[in-house]
């Protein structure tokens, strides 16, 4: 193998480790949604709500996004030079993973509420960082961003209306 492979090897096999840690945080908190399309279904909802099937082909692509900016910023300066903005994605992705656990399988709107208001902030700071590394990896977060930021109100509007399902 020339020494031109071995870079474009490790390369690729870096944005399948990105997207993997991605979608693994998106498979940990989906473990905890087994019975959320009941669950779901039966809480009072605001109009606008989405539908339940959205979230799925919805965070799919947002994971997928994410992985490539992690990856771009990680080929671009590496773990040592991007130590910070790549720590804060990976806090983030616990965050992610821990809300559905929250909200679906214990039901507790208030710590899920302050768990997706922490994840927006470390979705701000991650882009940030990124940002100071590629302008192309933070611009890959913005549409996870805005998700988080509607998927909060729906948050606080849900543990609103349903008191009784969504302890604190």
């Amino acid at each position: 193998m020339s020494r031109r492979m071995v870079p474009v090897m490790r390369s690729w096999i870096g944005l399948v480790g990105w997207l993997l840690a991605s979608l693994a945080a998106g498979a940990v908190g989906s473990l905890a949604t087994q019975q959320a399309r009941e669950f779901y279904a039966a809480l009072v909802k605001p109009a606008w709500a989405p539908p339940g099937w959205l979230f799925g082909p919805v965070w799919t692509a947002l994971y997928l996004m994410m992985g490539v900016a992690a990856w771009l910023v990680w080929r671009q300066a590496g773990w040592t030079a991007a130590a910070v903005g790549l720590s804060l994605f990976v806090a983030q992705l616990l965050c992610n993973a821990l809300w559905s656990w929250l909200f679906f399988t214990w039901r507790r709107g208030g710590l899920a509420l302050a768990d997706i208001v922490l994840l927006a902030g470390l979705i701000v700071a991650t882009a940030l960082a990124f940002a100071r590394v590629r302008v192309l990896a933070a611009g890959l977060l913005l549409p996870y961003l805005a998700w988080v930021m509607y998927a909060t109100a729906l948050t606080v509007a849900l543990w609103r209306a349903n008191p009784a399902q969504l302890s604190q």
